[in-house]
């Protein structure tokens, strides 16, 4: 493997001060022994402990979309820690809650006039499933409690979004999950996609296995059907032509409702606000998190449509609606942060922007055709998955050890599997774009 610059004694502490953070979805052993730290980021750049720049190929984890340490998101956090730190979700609330669901739900297509505020994509998900098993419990069908999500479908790590989620490793370490879910097959297929433009024209047909599963369990136990309109976590899968269409129409079939899992999507990643607005296809929900707030303060919401919403207001006036929320639900300073980066979103123009730009991006990332071990490209808007052959015997090896002379020459990627996965911040240039490609297909070609 290569070896890293950076050693544990040049973060001044001894390899055993590290031992104590357990690192989330890291190779901990592996890192501690070489570990790679960034000590600060600015637009497009991260700076190493050794003093490197970095570029950001990953809009830090799916979330930096507008850049890092944007000055009008910076002051209004400061700002807002300084006047109110924390107010109370439960039985009291803060303007900038209210003010910012307001704007985000004239943001949102059609009658998503609701959003419930989480800390997380993880909370979204969980909060997104128990509004729709509560939803059918209101309104007189209480038999409707199965989920269903799809192979190769994120999210997040809460129990619900691991039990509709489809990563075999994510799942093996945590028993049963809750019981009553089924899974939709992928839509990834090398036979028949491998390096298509934009949405593959093979496999709207794989939608239709939701017509088994509804004969399967019965429309009158089926609650809702999640999916990421476009797989992030899982090597960015693109939806072939027709295919969330076809979701749409066989839900509305049997009154199941449809979740958009947008905590990658969301916020300019297509080039729309939303990835139901790319595609032209409403859910009944969406989930979000990462670009809502630039990732500087965490948050998440679940955007819901009126008819679900009206369904839960009725009874005693005084009585909880539902039953169900976070301490740190639509927190002040997380709002202020949002805000902000709504702000600069729109002064910016940057889903415009990335639309604008997707076409360049398209064209930089199936330059990849033909590269050595690279046997599929897919991208949509500002989003790339590059599919490499795996080592035999060894899945994942060849893309993390292209991920790690990334790093040490300047440049931080995504691996998934052996795909490497590109999502950069939505102000990226098409000079810096030229550099990504120029970089990592030189160290494609020194991989073994």
């Amino acid at each position: 493997m290569v070896q890293e610059l950076i050693h544990p004694q040049s973060t001044g502490a001894s390899r055993e001060d590290l031992e104590a953070f357990w690192m989330p979805f890291t190779a901990n052993r592996q890192f501690k022994a070489n570990p790679r730290l960034f000590v600060s980021a600015k637009d497009m750049y991260f700076t190493t402990e050794d003093g490197r720049q970095v570029l950001d190929g990953t809009a830090g984890l799916w979330c930096v979309n507008a850049g890092h340490c944007r000055p009008k998101i910076v002051e209004a956090i400061q700002q807002q820690v300084a006047t109110l730190d924390y107010a109370p979700a439960f039985q009291m609330g803060h303007p900038g809650a209210f003010q910012l669901a307001d704007r985000l739900a004239k943001l949102a297509p059609g009658d998503l006039n609701h959003v419930f505020f989480v800390n997380s994509g993880s909370e979204a998900v969980d909060t997104a499933l128990k509004i729709a098993i509560a939803y059918h419990r209101v309104r007189g069908e209480g038999t409707r409690q199965r989920l269903i999500g799809r192979e190769r479908g994120y999210h997040g790590v809460g129990f619900g979004g691991i039990s509709v989620g489809g990563i075999g490793t994510n799942r093996k370490f945590f028993g049963s999950l809750l019981t009553g879910v089924d899974h939709l097959p992928h839509t990834h297929s090398l036979e028949h996609n491998a390096f298509s433009r934009q949405q593959p024209a093979w496999g709207a047909h794989l939608a239709d296995e939701l017509e088994r599963l509804v004969a399967l369990h019965d429309p009158s136990n089926i609650a809702a059907v999640i999916v990421e309109p476009v797989a992030g976590s899982t090597g960015v899968l693109i939806p072939p032509q027709g295919y969330l269409e076809r979701l749409r129409s066989i839900c509305d079939k049997h009154g199941i409702l449809l979740i958009f899992d947008e905590v990658i999507t969301g916020f300019g990643r297509l080039g729309t606000g939303f990835a139901a607005d790319y595609f032209g296809v409403m859910p009944d929900m969406i989930t979000v998190a990462k670009g809502i707030s630039n990732g500087t303060v965490p948050m998440g919401a679940v955007f819901v449509r009126d008819g679900i919403y009206d369904a839960f207001m009725h009874g005693t006036e005084n009585a909880i609606e539902l039953f169900h929320g976070y301490t740190y639900s639509g927190h002040p300073v997380a709002c202020a942060a949002a805000m902000a980066t709504l702000d600069v979103y729109e002064e910016e123009g940057l889903f415009h922007y990335a639309r604008e730009l997707s076409g360049y991006w398209e064209e930089a990332m199936h330059s990849f055709k033909g590269a050595p071990h690279v046997i599929d490209v897919r991208s949509l808007g500002l989003v790339a998955g590059i599919e490499l052959e795996s080592l035999p015997g060894k899945p994942t090896a060849r893309a993390f050890e292209c991920f790690l002379r990334c790093y040490q020459q300047g440049l931080l990627i995504r691996t998934t599997g052996d795909t490497i996965a590109l999502s950069p911040p939505l102000i990226i240039q098409k000079h810096q774009i030229d550099q990504l490609v120029e970089l990592l297909t030189q160290i494609l070609h020194e991989l073994p």
